[in-house]
């Protein structure tokens, strides 16, 4: 260790040995500094180093995703599945690099800083006051009288004992200089060291890892070499017959598929026809008809599953048809309906014709030939029948409510009674989302259907948008709105072997009187957004709504968290919407922008805060929540503002109804939805269009033959 300082030095207290300290002092001060510094710095790099492991961590999970999704393609997948894995293991060194470094160099330097700087400063300070000791001493004793031996005793008896305390603290104080000097160059020199090892042994094992890959990005290489080149190729080729066809003459192709009843793929005849609807318009679709398996089928997209047009073309006949003024028109007759189609030429006509009767002929010779029993044939035949006359479908019918009622049941809390705990209920209340048992249901049926509309889970059938309503809320959702006070009260709450007075008592606090829900504050602002209810000369007349509760109330309304309110369903909205403060608006604004967002919970929030369900938003055209729902395709959305009294005609400033909305934004399943609930098809908008003329103007055939 080299001494800075020299301890006989230090006993003689020369002016040499205080500007020596002073030097020192001045080199620890700014060695601490420095140090402060460069802690600070390690840090910031440490930081930065985390997030970019995280970054590239999620930046090679999205090139193994892709490597997922290119599945089909074998040199892909193995490319982006391989360097992705690679690039992971790189990356998980370099995060152990990141924290030995945080061992090796932060720590010990801070430590350096917080210890051994620290107990420097310390013994420093008490060397100043031994030293300041000393002084005092030595004047008091040359202050002393030479005829009072009494104080010259005391004077002297002092200086010594300062003298003693001097020497002690100032070897202490010179031993600690000796000690930071050699500690100041080990803990660096080792902190250095121990970085140094840590990036080496990160770059060995990167390339090591990236040497493993020599052989295969060889082969890549030349296999990519090989596919430009054989791109290039094609390229070419597309590009001569794309020139070939160019010239071709297409003005008039009558080209049809022949019949093929032994076809490899079981589809004897394929191809576009038009189809008139059995509605009232009478109006024509154009799709894609097949003949296979014995049956006429025909769908609009490929992945959706085919709809039978004949069931068993047994039962058929196929025969032209000159009543319609269309030409090229034929039927095919079953013993439960007619269906009238139209090919685009004579020739398809008459090829569809045969390939009907030609598939007519082909069952009945397979019939012939099967080794089934007379009685299994009568059998089949006969359930084709019924099937062909439509009588099959209430096995399916019960089928399909059991699944209701299970799904509806294995929504958390559900299997519970919503308001009295009873288990396994079997009723519902539909535009509250909930599940009742029977006595529960009898009282919410008594408050009527303004407050809640009562159906049997196993009685009566169910729509899908009404299984999906129902499944978007359930019990613990609605009880963390409607039971969101129920510590702060005295009531309590009902249990299956309550009377049934008492739960009657608390199911009128609960939903007409809503005692239990947080009530809003008592300092209103204006409302985000304009309010009407077709009073729109009394509007400025009105006193601002009550704002809807802070930001730290509202999750604890819905049960969620308040990135859960903000964010759900972030994946179908822009990102104005996702960071909008829902907290901030009053119940009829919520309503507003919580059916934009499908958010559930909230939409059932500002309806039990008094939420106008028809509310207007006249800063964006008279706009609805109806209409907001339909701008999403929120069929469960629009179901639930439906169950909760919401017009299904009331129009927005351009006098467009929600029907118009979805027919312009060609939301079939919303437009079955508002015909079926009473919606005006003969509405006209501003500019003098009703929904059955904008379907006709975009070409959307499933809803104009609705």
């Amino acid at each position: 260790m080299t001494v800075k300082l020299d301890f006989e030095e230090c006993l003689k207290d020369s002016p040499r040995f205080r500007a020596a300290i002073e030097d020192v002092q001045t080199d620890v001060s700014e060695l601490e500094t420095r140090l402060d510094k460069l802690v600070k710095q390690c840090q910031a790099m440490l930081d930065a180093g985390r997030a970019y492991c995280q970054t590239s961590k999620s930046f090679f999970n999205g090139l193994r995703e892709l490597g997922h999704q290119c599945s089909r393609d074998t040199m892909m997948e193995e490319c982006l599945g391989t360097f992705s894995t690679k690039l992971s293991v790189i990356l998980e060194a370099q995060g152990e690099m990141i924290e030995t470094t945080q061992k090796s160099v932060k720590t010990k330097l801070q430590n350096f800083v917080k210890e051994d700087v620290r107990r420097f400063t310390e013994v420093r300070k008490k060397f100043e006051r031994s030293s300041e000791a000393l002084e005092g001493a030595l004047a008091r004793n040359a202050q002393a009288p030479r005829g009072k031996q009494h104080e010259v005793e005391e004077a002297s008896n002092a200086l010594l004992n300062a003298r003693r305390g001097f020497r002690c603290e100032a070897l202490d104080y010179v031993l600690q200089i000796n000690v930071i000097e050699a500690k100041k160059k080990t803990d660096i020199v080792m902190a250095m060291l121990l970085l140094m090892e840590a990036q080496a042994q990160f770059f060995q094992q990167s390339h090591e890892s990236l040497s493993e890959l020599d052989e295969y990005r060889q082969k890549l290489n030349a296999e990519h070499t090989q596919f430009v080149l054989d791109s290039a190729r094609e390229k070419r080729d597309m590009e001569q017959r794309h020139a070939a066809v160019k010239k071709k003459d297409v003005s008039y192709d009558d080209s049809i598929m022949d019949f093929n009843a032994d076809s490899t793929n079981g589809i004897a005849m394929e191809g576009y026809l038009y189809k008139r609807a059995s509605n009232a318009f009478k109006t024509w679709s154009r799709r894609w008809f097949s003949i296979q398996k014995n049956q006429l089928v025909y769908q609009k997209k490929f992945k959706e599953q085919p709809t039978v047009v004949v069931e068993d073309l047994r039962l058929c006949t196929v025969k032209t048809s000159s009543e319609n003024e269309r030409r090229f028109c034929f039927e095919v007759v079953s013993p439960s309906k007619c269906c009238l189609l139209q090919a685009d030429s004579e020739r398809q006509q008459q090829g569809w014709i045969s390939a009907v009767q030609n598939s007519i002929a082909s069952a009945f010779q397979e019939r012939r030939e099967d080794t089934q029993s007379p009685r299994q044939r009568c059998s089949s035949m006969s359930q084709s029948i019924m099937r062909a006359g439509g009588s099959g479908g209430c096995v399916d019918q019960e089928n399909n409510d059991c699944k209701a009622l299970e799904d509806i049941q294995a929504i958390p809390g559900n299997r519970q009674c919503c308001d009295c705990g009873e288990p396994s209920p079997d009723w519902a209340s539909i535009n509250l989302g909930i599940t009742l048992c029977i006595v529960c249901s009898g009282i919410h049926r008594s408050l009527g259907v303004h407050f809640s509309k009562v159906r049997s889970l196993t009685l009566d059938s169910w729509e899908p948008e009404l299984i999906k309503l129902m499944c978007e809320l359930g019990n613990n959702v609605i009880n963390r709105i409607y039971e969101a006070r129920i510590d702060e009260i005295t009531i309590k709450k009902p249990n299956p072997a309550s009377p049934r007075g008492d739960k009657e008592s608390w199911i009128r606090s609960k939903y007409v009187e809503k005692k239990f829900i947080h009530k809003l504050p008592e300092t209103g602002r204006n409302p985000q957004l304009s309010r009407s209810n077709n009073r729109a000369t009394s509007l400025m007349q009105k006193p601002p709504l009550k704002p809807k509760p802070s930001r730290s109330l509202l999750p604890r309304i819905t049960g969620l968290s308040t990135s859960d309110t903000n964010q759900k369903n972030s994946s179908d909205f822009n990102k104005d919407e996702e960071e909008e403060d829902l907290s901030g608006l009053h119940p009829g604004a919520l309503l507003y922008r919580s059916a934009a967002l499908q958010n559930f919970p909230l939409m059932a929030d500002a309806l039990a805060h008094g939420a106008d369900v028809n509310w207007v938003n006249l800063s964006e055209d008279s706009s609805t929540p109806m209409i907001q729902a339909v701008l999403v395709n929120a069929l469960a959305a629009c179901e639930f503002l439906l169950q909760n009294g919401a017009n299904v005609n009331q129009a927005d400033s351009n006098g467009r109804g929600p029907l118009h909305h979805a027919t312009i934004l060609g939301h079939t399943g919303l437009v079955c939805l508002f015909l079926k609930r009473g919606a005006d098809y003969n509405a006209r908008d501003k500019s003098q269009k009703d929904p059955l003329t904008i379907a006709v103007e975009n070409a959307n055939a499933d809803i104009v033959t609705l």
